[in-house]
C-alpha cells in the first residue's frame, strides 16, 4: 500500500526524545516506577489524567445588547463561515430568545453560549443572569458593537460579585477604521488606542474597576486584538481547562500555534507511557508491537488541534478566499484523514531503528536491565514518533497560516 504524504520525509533526531517539557516530579516518578518495577502503579494516574482532559467541559457565556455581533463572534472563535451548518445563526435582528449551546465541531466539550440580548423585554439586566442560568459558565465575554452602556457596565459588575471573570470585546472595528482612513491624518495604531481608551473611559466611568476590552473584526479575526484576547482567556484558566480550550482555538495565529504544540507536547510522556505497557511485548531482537490504534487517535487529534482536516481546510479556504488547493499545497505531512496504520507503523519502524542505533541515549534517561530495557526502547520509540509528528504538524500549520494570509502579488 502506497504511504502518504510525508512517509519519507525527515529523520529522527535525539533531541525528539527529550524529556525536558515534562514536569520534573512526574519525571522522577517515572524514573522510580520503572527503576523499581513498579510502573503498574503509575498506569492509573496516567489513565485518570488522561480522562479528565478527555472528559473536561468548558461552557463560555457570550452576552450583550441585541444585535451587537454575538453570533458572528462565536464562528469566528471556532473557525466557522456564518453559513456553516454548524455555525451560530446570524441576523441583523435578535434572534436568540434562551440561552442557545454551540459545541465546538471538532472539540464538542468547549461549547459557546449564545445568550439572548440584555436590555430586550424579556430579558432585564436585575434578572438577567438568572434567567440564563449563570452558574453554568466558566466565564462570560461582553460584547458591543460600538459604544459600551451602563446595561454592559452593570451586567460586567453583578458578574463580579458572584465570583466569575468577564471581558469586553469590542467588535466591527474594522468598519470603524474604514471610515476613519478618510481622513487625512490616520494611523491605524492611533485610531485603535483611541476606540480601546474611549471604551475603557466609559466602562470605568460606569462604575467598572480596571476593565480589560479587546478590539476585533469578524472579518480579520486574525488580525487587532483577538490573538492577544485569545491568549488572556487561556492564561486566567486552570490547567486542564486551558488545554482544552486552546485546542479548540482556529489556528490562524503564530503564538496560539506555538501554545498548541507545548500543550499537546506536555501529554505525550503518558501516552507513550500507556502505549509501551499495554503494547509492548518481550520478543526476540527487541521488536516492539506497539498498540497503533492508540497512536492514531493521538495523531488524528494533533491533526484536528491544528487544522489539518478536510473539513478545517474548507472552513478556512472560506474565511480567506482562497483555494483549498493551495492551502494542501504547503502540507507535507499527511491530514487527519489520509493517517493510515502502514504511516503509522513506517514512522515507528524508522524510530525503532535510530534508537537502536543510538542506545545511548535510552541509557542516559535511566539504567535499564532485562525487561525494563525493552519498555525503555518502547517508550522512547513511542515518544520519539508522537513528538516527531507534532513537530511536523505543527510546521505544516505554520506554512498554512503564512499561505492563507499572505498577500498575492499583483503583475
Amino acid at each position: 500500500m502506497a504511504l502518504p504524504r510525508g512517509a519519507l520525509d525527515g529523520r529522527f533526531q535525539d533531541t525528539d526524545f527529550n524529556l525536558s517539557t515534562m514536569p520534573e516530579e512526574d519525571l522522577e516518578e517515572l524514573k522510580a516506577a520503572i527503576e523499581g518495577g513498579n510502573l503498574s502503579e503509575m498506569v492509573p494516574k496516567v489513565q485518570e489524567s488522561l480522562e479528565q482532559l478527555k472528559n473536561m467541559k468548558l461552557n463560555i457565556a457570550i452576552t450583550g445588547e441585541s444585535g451587537c455581533g454575538k453570533s458572528s463572534f462565536i464562528n469566528a472563535m471556532q473557525g466557522l463561515d456564518d453559513e456553516n451548518e454548524d455555525a451560530a445563526k446570524v441576523d441583523v435582528t435578535e434572534t436568540t430568545m434562551e440561552p442557545t449551546p454551540y459545541p465546538h465541531p471538532e472539540h464538542p466539550n468547549v461549547t459557546m453560549w449564545d445568550l439572548p440580548g440584555i436590555g430586550t423585554p424579556s430579558f432585564r439586566p436585575d434578572s438577567y443572569l438568572q434567567q440564563v442560568n449563570f452558574a453554568c459558565y466558566d466565564f462570560f465575554i461582553i460584547i458591543a458593537s460600538e459604544r459600551f452602556k451602563s446595561t454592559h457596565a452593570d451586567l460586567a459588575q453583578k458578574i463580579q460579585r458572584m465570583g466569575k471573570k468577564f471581558y469586553f470585546v469590542r467588535c466591527k472595528v474594522d468598519a470603524d477604521l474604514q471610515n476613519e482612513k478618510r481622513k487625512k491624518n490616520f494611523i491605524e495604531g492611533r485610531t485603535l488606542q483611541k476606540i480601546r481608551d474611549n471604551c475603557v473611559m466609559r466602562l470605568q466611568g460606569a462604575g467598572v474597576s480596571s476593565p480589560q476590552v479587546f478590539l476585533v473584526s469578524r472579518w480579520d479575526f486574525d488580525k487587532y486584538d483577538s490573538p492577544r484576547l485569545q491568549e488572556t482567556l487561556a492564561d486566567e484558566l486552570d490547567s486542564h481547562k486551558r488545554y482544552v480550550f486552546l485546542l479548540s482555538l482556529p489556528s490562524i495565529s503564530g503564538p496560539i500555534l506555538e501554545r498548541k504544540k507545548e500543550a499537546l507536547q506536555d501529554q505525550i510522556w503518558k501516552h507513550a507511557l500507556m502505549s509501551c505497557l499495554i503494547s509492548a511485548l518481550p520478543i526476540p531482537d527487541l521488536f516492539i508491537v506497539h498498540d497503533t490504534l492508540l497512536l492514531r487517535h493521538c495523531m488524528e487529534n494533533y491533526c484536528e488541534s491544528f487544522g489539518l482536516d478536510d473539513d478545517s481546510l474548507v472552513n478556512l479556504s472560506k474565511m480567506v478566499g482562497k483555494p483549498m488547493a493551495d492551502l494542501k499545497a504547503v502540507i507535507k505531512s499527511p491530514l487527519r484523514e489520509e493517517i493510515s496504520n502502514d504511516f503509522i507503523v513506517h514512522l515507528l519502524g524508522k524510530a525503532e531503528n535510530h534508537y537502536m542505533s543510538s542506545a545511548v541515549q535510552i541509557l542516559s534517561f535511566m539504567p535499564l536491565v532485562g525487561t525494563c530495557v525493552q519498555i525503555g526502547v518502547s517508550f522512547s520509540v513511542t515518544y520519539a514518533t508522537l513528538k516527531h509528528f507534532l513537530n511536523d504538524v505543527a510546521e505544516d500549520a505554520q506554512r498554512v497560516l503564512t499561505k492563507a494570509f499572505e498577500v498575492e502579488k499583483k503583475n
